[in-house]
């Protein structure tokens, strides 16, 4: 009975540094530090040990092992005369004392992995800060008093990591990966929404995606000239209704500045003409160069207070205009109720846009890269790279499982593109899932 008691609470001692050991390298740094905020002193001391570790994990293994040790000691002294005695004396003392002796021990050790191993290690897995919140406070007592013994074999181990080249403290560093992974569990732990991941998701993407993939293209762009007439002017705001236009001395490329529609309507309801040389106040252009990210694009705009941005490529020709609005429709997506660029005909096609930015064409088809794309910013300049030349209606190419192919052409420009998910192999009717890696072979007919 003695011999039983002993080995219960050998096991609640071994379950307890079992506790210890899962719960403080589980428990979450920014969590901690969250509770740290709140004016909790055992989450800093938590921190601290995951900092430096060596000493406490030198403890934990130390009372492991050295009550793994002695459970054996004791489960072999005190239970084997137990067994021996309701063994059958028929069988010979030899193997009866054989047999005593291994059942002991197989008991002991089921009864460890169990109670002090699995189910504490299960439980500070679930929930380690609450563990390793509970438990901090006895775990730095024990290491003082335990601390000439863990100094020596920490001291020791720390010499042959050195000599290994182990790093000895682990590295807290946060990848975009980390944080997308985050994002995930937190989407399918219901704490995120899908539109709120959607969001997230188009916010990391600022770094990532150029200024071409959300501006206006040039011929896209409506402006005013210098010396355009009244009636052009009405018609144009008619036909295209913006909030702001672009003012040109002569031509697209000789930019002057922009005027705010409301500056205009202001002047209308006052009835004065519209006129550009002496009426309404142009306000000088935000020039920003085609090889800005987003990110920078809105540093641009904050440092310069202004709202709309003229770009220009390398030889100084403008090749769209952008305000914080074309920003906020990248970053919002479909949550704006925007017109769609990318849409769906049937199960295995879509009508895609030509000016569709390259990077919503692999994010919506889930194709994880296209050939050399840094050379193009659209689905109708990957079109015009990979054929090497001016495409043609019905010209297509084929990439990552999808055939994309030229339906519409306006003046050298392709307006729409045709993508189809092309049939597994051997199974006839059947779409290749999206992303799904294909050969890069363009064609034409």
């Amino acid at each position: 009975m003695y011999g039983i008691l002993i080995i219960i609470f050998l096991a609640v001692l071994s379950s307890f540094f079992a506790f210890a050991e899962i719960s403080l390298a589980a428990s979450r740094r920014l969590k901690l530090k969250g509770m740290v905020e709140k004016g909790d002193a055992r989450a800093s001391q938590i921190i601290a040990f995951q900092e430096q570790p060596g000493l406490y994990f030198t403890t934990v293994q130390i009372g492991l092992n050295a009550i793994a040790i002695l459970a054996g000691i004791v489960g072999e002294s005190l239970l084997s005369p137990h067994f021996l005695a309701i063994l059958p004396e028929s069988l010979p003392l030899s193997l009866r004392m054989k047999i005593s002796s291994i059942l002991p021990f197989l008991s002991v050790t089921i009864f460890f992995v169990l109670f002090a191993d699995l189910i504490p290690k299960r439980i500070a897995m679930a929930m380690p800060e609450k563990v390793a919140l509970r438990l901090i406070e006895k775990m730095r007592r024990v290491i003082l008093l335990m601390a000439p013994l863990a100094w020596s074999f920490n001291a020791l181990s720390g010499l042959i990591c050195k000599w290994l080249g182990v790093p000895e403290m682990r590295k807290e560093d946060i990848t975009p990966d980390d944080l997308y992974a985050m994002m995930e569990a937190g989407t399918m732990a219901g704490l995120l929404r899908t539109q709120e991941k959607i969001l997230i998701d188009n916010v990391f993407e600022l770094d990532i995606r150029t200024v071409p993939s959300a501006m206006t293209t040039r011929d896209n762009v409506v402006f005013f000239r210098m010396d355009e007439g009244e009636e052009s002017i009405r018609e144009k705001i008619v036909a295209s209704p913006h909030s702001t236009y672009v003012i040109c001395r002569d031509d697209i490329d000789h930019v002057v500045g922009y005027v705010d529609s409301k500056v205009l309507l202001e002047r209308v309801l006052k009835g004065h003409d519209l006129l550009l040389k002496d009426g309404p106040a142009i306000r000088p252009p935000l020039i920003i160069p085609d090889t800005l990210t987003l990110a920078e694009a809105m540093d641009q705009f904050k440092g310069k207070g202004e709202t709309l941005a003229v770009v220009m490529n390398e030889y100084g020709l403008l090749v769209g205009i952008m305000t914080l609005q074309d920003i906020m429709r990248m970053l919002m997506g479909s949550l704006m109720g925007e017109e769609q660029q990318i849409v769906r005909r049937d199960d295995d096609s879509w009508l895609v846009d030509g000016v569709t930015p390259i990077d919503d064409v692999m994010e919506v088809f889930s194709i994880d890269e296209f050939p050399e794309s840094t050379n193009y910013e659209t689905v109708g300049g990957f079109m015009i790279y990979t054929l090497r030349r001016i495409p043609h209606r019905t010209d297509f190419v084929i990439h990552g499982g999808y055939k994309f192919e030229v339906m519409d052409i306006d003046n050298y420009k392709i307006d729409q593109v045709l993508v189809t998910r092309l049939p597994v192999p051997g199974e006839p009717g059947k779409g290749k899932d999206p992303g799904a890696a294909g050969p890069e072979i363009p064609e034409s007919r």
